[in-house]
């Protein structure tokens, strides 16, 4: 009996498995301090390459440096409480 609904549970598990595994990514780009870094290197070089224009530079470069603000305030708080 535990074989069948294994097999009728798989595609659900294999769904399941699947939003876990896209979730750590999702976490881990929004987290990494690099990636951020990283975008603002290139949004940089397309503002001074003139493919975007001043106001999205500082739209997109306000967002990147409130969220890495946001991931060294996380990591601060983790370091004091341990």
């Amino acid at each position: 009996m535990f074989l069948i609904d294994d097999i009728l549970l798989a595609p659900l598990n294999g769904i399941i498995w699947l939003g876990k595994k896209i979730n750590e990514v999702a976490e881990r780009e929004f987290s990494d301090e690099g990636l951020i870094k990283e975008r603002l290197m290139e949004i940089q070089l397309k503002f001074e390459l003139d493919q975007i224009s001043e106001k999205e530079y500082n739209k997109q470069e306000a967002e990147l440096l409130a969220r890495l603000d946001a991931i060294r305030k996380a990591k601060e708080e983790v370091d004091s409480a341990s």
